[in-house]
């Protein structure tokens, strides 16, 4: 794609030359026009005399402000009434063990296992990283695992590689009547391998709830939310500061048998979702400011549209991987295109001098956070939904005329 053709784009105010290009993969940009709002009644909120942060969340202000917030969600989202939307803390990390262990304890799961007569197993896919970890959890809490697939094992050496995924003839569902939920990381932001809308709920029967983190690209296109049993999501990439996790999650899934001893001495208070779903998320004190300002990130992804933001996303990606596919030999690319991520985008070059170079040279250029993840190496560029479409042009500039300087 030209970089002249570029039409589509986030509004110019939302871009300050005083700023750095931030393409951290999380915490991350935020709209800019947020965070005036947020700047502008930083000591004195709406007249009330007093900073958010300071505010009681028992307040008829708060109130307002965490209603709203859901309210807003459930609009851009079109999520149905049969489900709901808790604002929890724990981080994606917490509700590996709370998906588990909610979805263990729900009414509909439990007489699934109880007709089968032995403990239920739980689908995973594995396709890099943080789903490996959720897979993990589940283990340690003692959960049955039933893997469908673990990233893409190469015949000649048996190494396991998460860079794409293996056809759906050869994933390994578990029966339904055997299963209690499926659970796959929709977005990978450390390998880049990002799973296309509706690909998993497609082939997994309606019976088994299906389980979705979608930390790295809610908000970013339009999702049928009705097809999914939850969908858990840290808000630090596209919906707001680091702080809070929301959940989605349909209601019938929240039913217990609360005569059954085994549900509430399994389920810390902490992890469960019906102890928030009882308390509209506030059985204590929650995340105030964070949930704030995701509220207003909720309102900025409102008034462009979640079909404008995919095309933004679009748009952004295919400049960096147009790039990387015109000069292969040079920006190599790390992950199968049909599963290549428009959030988080990796890449290697020649030499890890080179990338040291890259990273330093950019750096210069207001380019920050675009060294890859630990585990991985090489070269990340995170591209969420605040970032402009001039930041990933003035990165593929960068990327070109550095190719053009260091290329043998």
């Amino acid at each position: 794609m030209p970089l002249n053709s570029v039409t589509a784009s986030i509004p110019s105010s939302e871009i300050s030359h005083n700023r750095v290009w931030n393409f951290s993969a999380g915490p991350s940009v935020l709209p800019l026009s947020v965070l005036e709002e947020v700047q502008r009644d930083l000591l004195n909120y709406k007249g009330e005399g007093m900073s958010v942060l300071e505010m009681s969340h028992r307040s008829k202000v708060y109130g307002n402000i965490i209603s709203d917030a859901e309210a807003t969600l459930r609009r851009v989202l079109k999520v149905p009434d049969n489900y709901s939307i808790l604002f929890l803390q724990g981080g994606g990390t917490g509700e590996f063990a709370a998906a588990y262990l909610n979805l263990m304890s729900c009414k509909s799961v439990r007489e699934k296992q109880r007709k089968l007569g032995r403990q239920l197993a739980c689908d995973y896919i594995v396709t890099g990283g943080w789903s490996k970890s959720g897979l993990k959890e589940t283990k340690r809490l003692g959960g049955i695992t039933n893997v469908v697939l673990d990233g893409v094992k190469s015949a000649a050496t048996g190494e396991v590689t998460y860079n794409s995924l293996p056809p759906v003839s050869e994933w390994n569902l578990g029966k339904p009547e055997e299963t209690a939920f499926l659970y796959y990381c929709e977005n990978e932001t450390v390998h880049g391998v990002e799973t296309p809308a509706n690909y998993v709920v497609d082939v997994v029967d309606p019976l088994v709830p299906v389980i979705c983190d979608m930390s790295s690209n809610m908000l970013s296109r339009p999702i049928d939310i009705s097809r999914f049993g939850a969908i858990v999501a840290g808000a630090q990439k596209n919906m707001g500061p680091a702080g809070v996790s929301i959940v989605i999650v349909r209601k019938d899934l929240l039913e217990r048998d609360e005569t059954d001893p085994e549900i509430t001495r399994n389920i810390p208070s902490i992890l469960d979702w019906c102890y928030y779903d009882g308390a509209e998320s506030m059985p204590h004190t929650p995340p105030t400011f964070t949930i704030y300002v995701c509220g207003l990130v909720f309102k900025w992804a409102e008034n462009l549209g979640l079909e404008a933001l995919e095309k933004l996303r679009e748009t952004r990606s295919g400049l960096v991987y147009d790039m990387i596919d015109a000069h292969p030999e040079f920006f190599h690319g790390l992950v199968d295109k049909k599963f290549r991520s428009a959030m988080n985008l990796v890449f290697t070059l020649p030499t890890r001098e080179l990338e040291a170079q890259f990273i330093s040279e950019a750096a210069e250029r207001n380019m920050v956070q675009l060294k890859g993840h630990r585990n991985l190496g090489g070269i990340r560029i995170s591209l969420y939904n605040a970032m402009p479409i001039e930041g990933a042009k003035a990165f593929v500039i960068f990327m070109k005329e550095f190719y053009e300087k260091n290329v043998q």
